[in-house]
């Protein structure tokens, strides 16, 4: 009989988002979708009732390998800080820096799953105005290496598994430790930054409820308006990864939907965009940020072509806060 996947999960530098967005997993909420799927929370930070000595006799008992454990879940970006050493984050209750107990325990377990894109890639703590010298796990950024190193594998054998987003939606967690669960999530179902391809291989674009909006190059001019956010708003959603208008947020709603635009967050570096967040740069007039494996002059071609071909309903309905022209209703007679 299959043993239970246990999870161990510790908390680095974060805001605790990542928490409390995996919390909302599917309607029955993370602890008993996890246990639904075989999986056992050995701790985590926030919803264990342990803390104190307990904690840190378990953890010394994972890290000497006294107990056995399958899943190092780390949330959070590593603060390596001051000069290497750590000690800008140390565990409560004890004297070795977070960053300490997270190599060593990364040697244990089979798998390591970087919930969010601190611990996936540094994010905002690794902001260079930031002292604490803050790493993903397996990136800086875009650079390999992090606190584990480019070439770094788990017992497995497999990378660092990087569920990034800020926040990763809750789906993404749950199912990639289901995946893990059942063995079948390899090396080959990673994308080249180590994020499951079950949701990465789709665009934030995909599913949008804007798409026909977009189609026509029918703008948006504020954040409160129905139309595409591309053009003048920042939004990133033809080049993030992501399924989140496929699976939508808190079982209705996703940025774009919510009328804020997508700033790529599930990507390294997002937190240091060209310009503005709720801005897009161009020049002469055309966005710097274009759908990906889309030509410059594919681009402006098309969108020369949409918008003289916008539906008038399409062009009204774009720069108001709902729907003020309806589609045309063909007569029934």
């Amino acid at each position: 009989m299959k043993s239970r996947l246990s999870v161990l999960w510790l908390q680095a530098g974060s805001c605790g988002g990542c928490t409390m967005s995996a919390l909302g997993a599917e309607t029955l909420g993370l602890s008993e979708t996890l246990e639904r799927a075989d999986i056992e929370l050995l701790w985590h930070p926030s919803l264990a009732e342990e803390g104190g000595p307990e904690v840190l006799r378990l953890l010394e008992q994972c890290r000497s390998g006294e107990r056995a454990f399958d899943v190092l879940c780390v949330e959070g970006a590593l603060l390596t800080g001051s000069n290497g050493n750590g000690r800008f984050q140390i565990l409560a209750g004890g004297l070795r820096p977070v960053s300490c107990w997270v190599r060593d325990l990364a040697q244990r377990a089979r798998y390591v799953v970087a919930v969010g894109s601190c611990a996936a890639f540094g994010a905002i703590p690794a902001s260079p105005a930031v002292p604490t010298e803050a790493k993903g796990l397996q990136y800086t950024g875009e650079e390999p290496g992090g606190l584990l190193g480019a070439g770094w594998l788990s017992g497995s054998g497999l990378p660092v598994i990087n569920v990034s987003g800020c926040a990763p939606h809750p789906g993404w967690v749950v199912e990639t430790l289901m995946g893990l669960g059942q063995g079948i999530l390899q090396t080959a179902d990673l994308d080249s930054f180590g994020r499951p391809r079950f949701w990465a291989d789709h665009l934030v674009h995909h599913g949008c409820a804007r798409n026909e909006f977009y189609e026509f190059k029918a703008s948006a001019a504020a954040p409160s308006q129905l139309g595409c956010l591309l053009e003048n708003l920042g939004c990133k959603g033809t080049q993030a990864p992501g399924d989140c208008n496929l699976r939508l947020w808190n079982g209705g709603w996703s940025c774009p939907n919510a009328g804020y635009a997508c700033i790529n967050c599930t990507s390294p570096a997002f937190e240091d965009p060209i310009g503005a967040f709720l801005e897009t740069p161009k020049v002469a007039g055309v966005p710097l940020g274009l759908p990906v494996d889309m030509p410059k002059a594919w681009y402006v071609a098309l969108s020369v072509l949409s918008k003289s071909a916008t539906p008038d309903r399409v062009r009204k309905n774009a720069c108001e806060d709902h729907v003020v022209v309806p589609p045309h209703c063909r007569s029934t007679s």
